[in-house]
Protein backbone atom coordinates (compact mmCIF):
# COMPACT_ATOMS: atom_id res chain seq x y z
CA UNK A 1 0.00 0.00 0.00
CA UNK A 2 1.41 3.29 -0.95
CA UNK A 3 1.56 6.05 1.05
CA UNK A 4 -0.58 9.00 0.38
CA UNK A 5 1.78 12.62 1.67
CA UNK A 6 -0.31 15.96 1.94
CA UNK A 7 1.29 16.98 -0.68
CA UNK A 8 0.18 14.34 -2.93
CA UNK A 9 -3.63 15.12 -1.64
CA UNK A 10 -2.19 18.91 -2.29
CA UNK A 11 -1.58 18.12 -5.85
CA UNK A 12 -4.72 15.74 -6.61
CA UNK A 13 -6.85 19.04 -4.97
CA UNK A 14 -5.29 21.61 -7.02
CA UNK A 15 -6.19 19.49 -10.58
CA UNK A 16 -9.45 18.61 -9.70
CA UNK A 17 -10.78 21.29 -6.94
CA UNK A 18 -12.42 18.36 -4.95
CA UNK A 19 -12.33 18.38 -1.38
CA UNK A 20 -9.45 17.40 0.54
CA UNK A 21 -10.72 14.03 2.03
CA UNK A 22 -12.49 13.20 -1.55
CA UNK A 23 -8.75 13.16 -2.82
CA UNK A 24 -7.10 11.03 0.13
CA UNK A 25 -9.81 9.13 -0.03
CA UNK A 26 -9.51 8.61 -4.16
CA UNK A 27 -5.39 8.15 -3.90
CA UNK A 28 -6.01 5.48 -1.40
CA UNK A 29 -7.85 3.62 -3.19
CA UNK A 30 -6.31 3.87 -6.38
CA UNK A 31 -3.03 3.16 -4.29
CA UNK A 32 -0.80 6.55 -4.71
CA UNK A 33 -1.84 6.56 -8.67
CA UNK A 34 -2.72 10.41 -9.53
CA UNK A 35 -4.74 9.56 -12.50
CA UNK A 36 -6.46 6.74 -11.35
CA UNK A 37 -7.63 8.75 -8.27
CA UNK A 38 -8.63 11.67 -10.56
CA UNK A 39 -10.42 9.46 -12.42
CA UNK A 40 -12.61 8.19 -9.18
CA UNK A 41 -13.02 11.45 -8.37
CA UNK A 42 -14.86 12.17 -11.83
CA UNK A 43 -16.76 9.18 -11.36
CA UNK A 44 -17.80 10.17 -8.04
CA UNK A 45 -18.07 13.25 -8.01
CA UNK A 46 -19.04 14.58 -12.63
CA UNK A 47 -17.44 17.37 -13.92
CA UNK A 48 -16.84 18.86 -9.84
CA UNK A 49 -13.86 17.31 -10.52
CA UNK A 50 -12.08 18.37 -14.05
CA UNK A 51 -12.62 22.08 -13.74
CA UNK A 52 -9.36 22.58 -12.76
CA UNK A 53 -7.65 19.96 -14.51
CA UNK A 54 -6.08 22.38 -17.15
CA UNK A 55 -4.09 24.08 -14.78
CA UNK A 56 -0.44 23.44 -15.55
CA UNK A 57 2.46 23.92 -13.10
CA UNK A 58 5.72 23.98 -15.47
CA UNK A 59 6.52 27.37 -16.84
CA UNK A 60 8.55 28.22 -20.04
CA UNK A 61 6.59 30.21 -23.20
CA UNK A 62 5.45 28.86 -26.27
CA UNK A 63 6.02 30.90 -29.59
CA UNK A 64 5.38 31.06 -33.55
CA UNK A 65 6.54 31.98 -36.49
CA UNK A 66 4.69 32.19 -40.00
CA UNK A 67 6.40 33.17 -43.59
CA UNK A 68 3.97 32.57 -46.46
CA UNK A 69 2.75 28.60 -46.53
CA UNK A 70 5.63 27.78 -43.93
CA UNK A 71 5.35 28.30 -39.98
CA UNK A 72 6.60 26.60 -37.02
CA UNK A 73 5.27 26.40 -33.24
CA UNK A 74 7.42 25.55 -30.02
CA UNK A 75 7.94 25.22 -26.39
CA UNK A 76 11.04 25.87 -24.61
CA UNK A 77 10.68 25.42 -20.88
CA UNK A 78 12.76 26.88 -17.70
CA UNK A 79 12.16 26.52 -13.93
CA UNK A 80 10.43 29.69 -12.90
CA UNK A 81 7.77 32.53 -13.93
CA UNK A 82 10.92 35.03 -13.58
CA UNK A 83 12.75 33.38 -16.87
CA UNK A 84 9.46 33.94 -18.76
CA UNK A 85 10.19 37.33 -19.06
CA UNK A 86 13.87 37.81 -19.56
CA UNK A 87 14.14 39.18 -23.04
CA UNK A 88 16.99 37.18 -23.76
CA UNK A 89 15.36 33.96 -23.01
CA UNK A 90 12.03 35.21 -25.10
CA UNK A 91 14.54 36.28 -27.82
CA UNK A 92 16.27 33.01 -27.77
CA UNK A 93 12.50 31.24 -28.01
CA UNK A 94 11.23 33.22 -31.30
CA UNK A 95 14.53 32.58 -32.66
CA UNK A 96 13.59 28.89 -32.51
CA UNK A 97 10.16 28.92 -33.80
CA UNK A 98 11.77 31.18 -37.04
CA UNK A 99 15.06 28.34 -37.67
CA UNK A 100 12.36 25.61 -37.21
CA UNK A 101 10.14 27.44 -40.27
CA UNK A 102 13.24 28.08 -42.33
CA UNK A 103 15.12 24.99 -41.63
CA UNK A 104 13.18 22.18 -41.33
CA UNK A 105 15.00 20.22 -38.07
CA UNK A 106 14.19 16.63 -38.13
CA UNK A 107 14.50 16.71 -34.04
CA UNK A 108 15.59 18.64 -31.27
CA UNK A 109 18.96 17.96 -31.73
CA UNK A 110 18.94 18.78 -35.45
CA UNK A 111 17.68 22.16 -33.97
CA UNK A 112 20.06 22.68 -31.53
CA UNK A 113 22.63 22.42 -33.96
CA UNK A 114 21.04 25.13 -36.55
CA UNK A 115 23.82 28.07 -36.68
CA UNK A 116 22.42 30.79 -34.38
CA UNK A 117 24.26 33.41 -32.13
CA UNK A 118 23.01 35.89 -29.25
CA UNK A 119 24.13 37.62 -26.45
CA UNK A 120 27.76 36.45 -27.46
CA UNK A 121 26.84 32.89 -27.44
CA UNK A 122 27.23 30.40 -30.49
CA UNK A 123 27.93 28.98 -33.14
CA UNK A 124 24.76 27.18 -32.82
CA UNK A 125 21.25 27.29 -30.84
CA UNK A 126 22.58 24.53 -28.66
CA UNK A 127 25.46 26.92 -27.62
CA UNK A 128 23.26 29.75 -27.02
CA UNK A 129 21.33 27.67 -24.96
CA UNK A 130 24.06 27.02 -22.45
CA UNK A 131 25.44 30.12 -22.22
CA UNK A 132 22.00 31.45 -21.07
CA UNK A 133 21.98 29.05 -18.99
CA UNK A 134 24.90 30.36 -17.20
CA UNK A 135 23.96 33.92 -17.88
CA UNK A 136 20.56 34.23 -16.26
CA UNK A 137 20.96 31.32 -13.80
CA UNK A 138 18.31 28.69 -14.66
CA UNK A 139 17.91 25.84 -16.18
CA UNK A 140 16.17 25.79 -19.81
CA UNK A 141 15.28 23.48 -22.55
CA UNK A 142 13.19 23.08 -25.89
CA UNK A 143 10.46 20.38 -25.46
CA UNK A 144 8.87 20.01 -28.95
CA UNK A 145 8.33 21.53 -31.70
CA UNK A 146 6.42 21.12 -34.78
CA UNK A 147 6.82 22.48 -38.53
CA UNK A 148 3.74 23.25 -41.10
CA UNK A 149 4.17 23.48 -44.18
CA UNK A 150 2.07 22.22 -47.37
CA UNK A 151 -1.46 22.06 -46.07
CA UNK A 152 -3.22 25.06 -47.15
CA UNK A 153 -2.81 28.72 -45.57
CA UNK A 154 -1.51 29.04 -41.70
CA UNK A 155 -3.18 31.19 -38.91
CA UNK A 156 -1.69 31.16 -35.58
CA UNK A 157 -2.83 32.72 -32.42
CA UNK A 158 -0.48 33.28 -28.79
CA UNK A 159 -2.74 33.97 -25.30
CA UNK A 160 0.50 35.31 -23.70
CA UNK A 161 3.30 33.14 -23.80
CA UNK A 162 1.71 30.23 -21.93
CA UNK A 163 -1.03 29.09 -24.87
CA UNK A 164 -0.30 28.39 -28.81
CA UNK A 165 -2.42 27.72 -31.68
CA UNK A 166 -1.28 26.84 -35.29
CA UNK A 167 -4.43 26.62 -37.66
CA UNK A 168 -4.03 25.04 -41.32
CA UNK A 169 -6.62 26.62 -43.61
CA UNK A 170 -8.50 27.75 -47.12
CA UNK A 171 -10.47 30.40 -47.42
CA UNK A 172 -11.26 33.39 -44.96
CA UNK A 173 -7.90 34.49 -42.94
CA UNK A 174 -10.24 36.63 -40.25
CA UNK A 175 -11.88 33.33 -39.54
CA UNK A 176 -8.96 31.31 -39.25
CA UNK A 177 -7.51 33.86 -36.65
CA UNK A 178 -10.78 33.40 -34.56
CA UNK A 179 -10.93 29.73 -34.83
CA UNK A 180 -7.48 29.25 -33.41
CA UNK A 181 -8.76 31.55 -30.61
CA UNK A 182 -11.69 29.82 -30.34
CA UNK A 183 -9.09 26.77 -29.75
CA UNK A 184 -6.68 28.58 -27.30
CA UNK A 185 -10.41 28.98 -24.86
CA UNK A 186 -12.19 25.72 -25.41
CA UNK A 187 -9.14 23.43 -25.90
CA UNK A 188 -10.73 20.94 -28.42
CA UNK A 189 -9.12 17.48 -28.83
CA UNK A 190 -10.03 17.05 -32.65
CA UNK A 191 -12.20 18.57 -35.81
CA UNK A 192 -15.05 16.37 -35.91
CA UNK A 193 -16.21 13.96 -33.43
CA UNK A 194 -15.33 11.24 -36.23
CA UNK A 195 -11.42 12.11 -35.62
CA UNK A 196 -11.26 11.81 -31.50
CA UNK A 197 -8.56 9.63 -30.61
CA UNK A 198 -10.34 6.50 -29.67
CA UNK A 199 -8.15 5.78 -26.40
CA UNK A 200 -10.02 8.91 -24.82
CA UNK A 201 -13.77 7.43 -26.24
CA UNK A 202 -12.86 4.69 -24.24
CA UNK A 203 -11.48 6.32 -21.25
CA UNK A 204 -14.96 8.33 -20.88
CA UNK A 205 -16.68 5.10 -21.64
CA UNK A 206 -15.41 4.31 -18.58
CA UNK A 207 -16.18 7.12 -16.58
CA UNK A 208 -19.63 6.63 -18.04
CA UNK A 209 -19.63 3.06 -16.78
CA UNK A 210 -18.03 4.08 -13.49
CA UNK A 211 -20.55 7.01 -12.61
CA UNK A 212 -23.73 4.67 -13.35
CA UNK A 213 -22.20 1.80 -11.24
CA UNK A 214 -21.84 4.37 -8.39
CA UNK A 215 -25.15 5.22 -9.09
CA UNK A 216 -26.52 1.38 -8.93
CA UNK A 217 -24.88 1.58 -5.40
CA UNK A 218 -26.22 4.39 -4.00
CA UNK A 219 -29.85 2.71 -5.15
CA UNK A 220 -29.52 -0.51 -3.88
CA UNK A 221 -28.49 1.00 -0.29
CA UNK A 222 -31.68 3.49 -0.31
CA UNK A 223 -33.33 0.28 -1.22
CA UNK A 224 -34.17 1.55 -4.52
CA UNK A 225 -34.82 -0.72 -7.56
CA UNK A 226 -31.84 0.39 -9.87
CA UNK A 227 -32.57 1.39 -13.60
CA UNK A 228 -32.58 -1.13 -15.83
CA UNK A 229 -29.62 -2.62 -18.15
CA UNK A 230 -30.76 -0.88 -21.44
CA UNK A 231 -31.51 2.16 -20.02
CA UNK A 232 -28.23 2.38 -18.25
CA UNK A 233 -26.30 1.71 -21.36
CA UNK A 234 -27.86 4.28 -23.12
CA UNK A 235 -26.95 6.39 -20.43
CA UNK A 236 -23.88 5.69 -20.76
CA UNK A 237 -23.23 6.06 -24.69
CA UNK A 238 -25.58 9.18 -23.82
CA UNK A 239 -22.24 10.41 -21.74
CA UNK A 240 -19.96 9.50 -24.46
CA UNK A 241 -21.55 11.72 -27.49
CA UNK A 242 -22.25 14.25 -25.37
CA UNK A 243 -18.36 14.48 -24.45
CA UNK A 244 -17.32 14.31 -28.30
CA UNK A 245 -20.10 16.97 -28.64
CA UNK A 246 -18.07 19.35 -26.34
CA UNK A 247 -14.39 18.19 -27.64
CA UNK A 248 -15.03 18.26 -31.27
CA UNK A 249 -14.17 21.77 -32.79
CA UNK A 250 -16.88 21.76 -35.34
CA UNK A 251 -19.79 21.41 -32.52
CA UNK A 252 -18.21 23.60 -29.97
CA UNK A 253 -20.43 26.81 -29.73
CA UNK A 254 -18.58 29.68 -31.34
CA UNK A 255 -16.73 31.45 -28.46
CA UNK A 256 -17.65 35.24 -30.58
CA UNK A 257 -21.38 33.40 -30.93
CA UNK A 258 -22.64 30.81 -29.05
CA UNK A 259 -25.54 30.84 -30.98
CA UNK A 260 -23.84 29.06 -33.93
CA UNK A 261 -21.05 26.23 -33.77
CA UNK A 262 -17.53 26.85 -35.36
CA UNK A 263 -18.66 24.52 -38.00
CA UNK A 264 -21.41 27.39 -38.60
CA UNK A 265 -19.38 29.56 -38.50
CA UNK A 266 -16.92 28.20 -41.43
CA UNK A 267 -19.59 27.21 -43.68
CA UNK A 268 -20.81 30.73 -43.64
CA UNK A 269 -17.32 32.03 -44.23
CA UNK A 270 -16.43 29.96 -46.83
CA UNK A 271 -13.51 28.54 -44.80
CA UNK A 272 -12.39 24.73 -43.98
CA UNK A 273 -10.02 23.79 -41.31
CA UNK A 274 -7.31 21.11 -42.07
CA UNK A 275 -6.10 21.00 -38.84
CA UNK A 276 -4.80 22.77 -35.88
CA UNK A 277 -2.30 22.07 -33.11
CA UNK A 278 -2.35 23.07 -30.05
CA UNK A 279 0.59 23.75 -26.96
CA UNK A 280 -0.06 24.74 -23.67
CA UNK A 281 3.03 25.26 -21.92
CA UNK A 282 4.05 22.19 -19.12
CA UNK A 283 1.20 20.31 -20.65
CA UNK A 284 2.09 16.55 -19.20
CA UNK A 285 5.41 17.84 -17.26
CA UNK A 286 4.82 16.75 -13.50
CA UNK A 287 6.89 19.64 -11.49
CA UNK A 288 8.15 18.63 -8.13
CA UNK A 289 6.78 19.79 -5.20
CA UNK A 290 8.45 19.82 -2.03
CA UNK A 291 7.31 18.78 0.96
CA UNK A 292 8.57 21.85 2.90
CA UNK A 293 7.09 20.45 6.26
CA UNK A 294 8.65 16.72 5.94
CA UNK A 295 12.23 17.91 5.09
CA UNK A 296 12.42 20.09 8.05
CA UNK A 297 11.07 17.04 10.24
CA UNK A 298 13.72 15.30 8.46
CA UNK A 299 16.60 17.60 9.14
CA UNK A 300 15.47 17.89 13.09
CA UNK A 301 15.97 13.96 13.20
CA UNK A 302 19.24 13.63 11.77
CA UNK A 303 20.66 16.51 13.73
CA UNK A 304 19.11 14.47 17.26
CA UNK A 305 20.55 11.36 15.48
CA UNK A 306 24.07 12.82 15.00
CA UNK A 307 23.99 14.42 18.82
Amino acid sequence: MATITASMVGELRAKTDAPMMECKKALTEADGNMDKAEELLRIKLGNKAGKASGRITAEGVVTAFVDGDAGAMIEINCETDFVTKNDSFLAMANAAAMLVAKNNPADLAALGALAYEQDGFGPTLEDVRKGLIGKIGENMSFRRFKRFAGNGKLASYLHGTRIGVMVEFEGDDTSAKDVAMHIAAMKPVAISASDVPADLIEKERAVAAGKAEEDRKVAEAAGKQPQPADIVAKRIEGGVQKYLKEVSLHNQPFVKNDKQTVEQMLKAASTSIKGFTLYVVGEGIEKKVDDFAAEVAAQVAAAKAAA
